[in-house]
């Protein structure tokens, strides 16, 4: 009999994350290693920074640089890390004109969501200041243009941005998210509130407004994205407050930025200063050194599956690995004289007599290699 069970989508994922009784909160990340930590770590969504695109890919700032091909490129790749972790992503302003929104990229780069913006094309960031807007009916079209996409393609939950508080003020703002709502999008998100008062309020007058698209009837009412810029102007709160607001969704997209930029600050002035990186971590190993970076990032998935599929890309080993202090390394093979091969420094170390080196091994019967993974 053939096999029925066909995997839920990624949007379909997080619809169902929607409709759980809590708040969810996703970090934002940019680049393969940020995901690949965050996931190690249990989120259960991935947001994709626009700014953060912008600036490690551009080495530019969120002034509406990054193109869609940027911005598409970079989705993808995060989206194929986890199938089973929904990735919602910064589509700015949708980089053109209904045909250009409804090009359907993201959905088929396995995008959970998106968001789209009422800014004109020469945007910005939405925690500065002098923001251009376009008009309501150009707003509006964006929404209706991703939603008749998916319709045609494949879902994806749509989620209206606006940029109007600044300029146009509290009430108006909400009138135009409602608006955005009735023309198809699943999700409201206004940008750059400026206290409590205001998150709440939002939260209170957005979730009351009950969604009338066929993709988000199943979430009524309608869910709210809160937006947590550290150092932007919108108050910080926790998961805990969002949700008593009424928030389902919080993004943090400068989270791996932020990390990543005090990071490469304090080793940049250090090797600056002294010429030298000394290694981080303790007796157990050195923290985010190759190997475990590399074993992060799946290494040894990779030669798993290698040696699984018949292949013998990575028969001989991977690793070069140290088991005596002090020693210079030397690349060989490791093999016990039975066939076995083992990943464990220690198993070597205890029973050096039992194994045998195809290279070097050291005075004090300490043995340097490369160990194949079992």
């Amino acid at each position: 009999m053939a096999n029925t069970n066909t995997p839920l989508s990624a949007a379909a994922r997080f619809r169902a994350m929607l409709r759980e009784d809590r708040t969810i909160v996703s970090p934002g990340v940019y680049d393969g290693l940020g995901a690949r930590v965050c996931l190690q770590n249990g989120f259960d969504t991935l947001y994709m920074t626009g700014a953060g695109t912008a600036i490690s890919t551009l080495g530019m700032p969120d002034l509406g640089l990054a193109t869609a091909d940027d911005m598409v490129r970079n989705a993808a790749m995060l989206a194929s890390l986890d199938r089973n972790v929904p990735v919602i992503a910064d589509a700015d302003t949708g980089y053109g004109g209904p045909v250009m929104v409804a090009r359907t990229r993201y959905i088929l780069a396995g995008v959970a969501g998106l968001h789209l913006e009422d800014q004109v094309i020469a945007k910005r960031c939405g925690h500065l200041g002098g923001k251009e807007l376009v008009d309501e009916a150009t707003f509006l079209a964006r929404i209706r243009a991703a939603d008749a996409a998916r319709k045609k393609v494949g879902d994806i939950v749509v989620i209206a941005r606006t940029d109007a508080l600044q300029s146009l003020g509290f009430d108006a703002a909400i009138d135009r998210l409602k608006k955005a709502v009735v023309a198809g999008a699943d999700m409201a998100f206004l940008e750059g509130m400026t206290s409590k008062e205001q998150m709440e309020r939002a939260a209170k007058e957005l979730v009351s407004s009950p969604a009338e698209n066929a993709y988000a009837e199943d979430q009524a009412p309608t869910p709210c994205l809160l937006n947590m810029v550290n150092g932007g102007v919108t108050p910080l709160i926790d998961a805990k407050e969002a949700q008593r607001m009424g928030y389902k969704f919080v993004i943090w997209p400068i989270f791996a930025l932020m990390s990543a930029f005090n990071a490469y600050d304090a080793a940049a002035k250090e090797l600056k200063k002294t010429g030298f990186l000394k290694d981080q971590g303790d007796e157990s190993g050195v923290r985010g050194g190759v190997r475990e970076v590399f074993e992060l990032c799946g290494m040894s998935e990779c030669v798993r599956f290698d040696e699984e599929m018949g292949g013998k890309t990575y028969s001989n080993g991977v690793y070069m690995h140290k088991i005596c202090a002090g020693h210079v390394l030397a690349i060989l093979t490791v093999s016990h004289p039975a066939g076995e091969s083992h990943n464990s420094t220690t198993a070597i170390r205890d029973e050096p007599q039992r194994w045998r080196a195809g290279g070097i091994t050291c005075t004090s019967s300490c043995t340097y290699g490369v160990l194949p993974i079992r």
